[in-house]
């Protein structure tokens, strides 16, 4: 049965993208498998709900053809378009027993056209898929960077028959059904004749060697999927929704082809005391109004621990104070920002014979 990724997050189809993202964050807080009472069946469901949902064009993609958009997993390591089968897109012109094979003019016929443009072209190398996955990091480490370590579900080399397919000490021949050529002719029978397209060859998978004895690990496909922990180095000073890609760390290839990369998507647990702006933090310091006529020095809360900071006699409520270089690290340059200080005047709302006369005596005060 088809998994309904809005029912794992508990959200509606007309749910905004903020609606989502709160949603996974709090199904991953629930369920992650570090925490005790952790569900790692349903963080996985979760995580895996989320990525499709978080990307506009899977999302309409999932709204229009369900799961099976993306294969729900069928396939080999690089099969980029699961889900949708480019042998049941046939042209061709007339009917009956009569068989055909459109060309143009190249001596290739439709069936290798698509072959190429969608992987599975002769003699062509298939990166492995990307792996997208999620991570949360709370405030402080967007100010120092962090290094994280992230599980992923993914194809991997088979250990046992190094990626070749065959058990190990077993012979390995040229395939009969292909002749070598990792692929082969098939007959596609439409309303419109029978049109011929190149497939990869199924007894090789497209290597053109078959072995008398197939990996008792992977079945002779090369690979397993299996889950993996990766190291991931978050720079200081990313933003909240930003991705980090990291080469050749997503899935396997087909044969020798380089794997995909891993592309980890950084949400930012937010902090109630601190307001982002930019490379800036923003934060506000309600003073007294002795302290605002006067002068004085008031502590504030940075990101670095708390500092002195001098409020000048006559400041008025509303007011914006600097301290220098205690805001966020710049990404991609050197130094950071600044934490920006408002500064609020509480008015006495209660006074006593006293104080409302010496109010009254700075009322003639210019």
């Amino acid at each position: 049965m088809a998994k309904d990724y809005y029912d794992i997050l508990g959200v509606s189809k007309d749910s905004s993208d903020d609606e989502i993202k709160k949603a996974y964050r709090k199904m991953a807080h629930k369920h992650h498998p570090d925490k005790k009472g952790g569900d790692e069946e349903k963080f996985k469901e979760a995580n895996e709900a989320y990525q499709t949902l978080s990307n506009k064009e899977k999302r309409t993609q999932y709204d229009q053809f369900g799961q099976t958009f993306d294969g729900a997993g069928a396939g080999g390591p690089s099969a980029g378009f699961g889900g949708f089968d480019f042998s049941d897109f046939q042209q061709g012109a007339g009917g009956g027993e009569q068989g055909f094979e459109f060309n143009f003019g190249g001596g290739e016929g439709m069936g290798d056209i698509f072959s190429e443009m969608f992987g599975g072209g002769r003699g062509r190398q298939q990166r492995g898929r990307d792996v997208q996955v999620n991570i949360e990091i709370d405030f402080a480490e967007v100010i120092k960077g962090a290094i994280k370590e992230v599980s992923v579900y993914k194809a991997v080399h088979c250990s046992h028959c190094d990626g070749r397919g065959g058990e190990p000490g077993t012979k390995e021949e040229t395939c009969k059904t292909c002749s070598g050529s990792g692929h082969v002719q098939k007959a596609m029978q439409t309303i419109l004749g029978t049109i011929a397209q190149t497939v990869v060859c199924d007894d090789c998978a497209g290597r053109g060697k078959t072995f008398d004895k197939k990996c008792t690990k992977c079945s002779g496909v090369g690979y397993y999927r299996e889950e993996v922990k990766e190291s991931v180095d978050i720079p200081a000073g990313i933003n909240d929704g930003q991705s980090i890609a990291i080469a050749g760390k997503g899935e396997v290839g087909a044969d020798d082809a380089p794997a995909g990369d891993l592309i980890v998507t950084v949400h930012v647990i937010p902090d109630n005391r601190f307001v982002r702006d930019g490379n800036d933090i923003r934060t506000t310091r309600h003073i007294s109004f002795s302290q605002a006529a006067l002068s004085d020095k008031v502590e504030i809360e940075t990101v670095d621990g708390t500092v002195k900071m001098k409020v000048p006699a006559g400041t008025q409520s509303g007011e914006i104070y600097k301290i220098r270089g205690k805001g966020i690290p710049k990404l991609r340059g050197i130094g950071r920002g600044d934490h920006l200080v408002e500064v609020i005047v509480d008015v006495p709302t209660k006074l006593s014979r006293k104080e409302k006369k010496i109010i009254e005596q700075l009322q003639d005060v210019k």
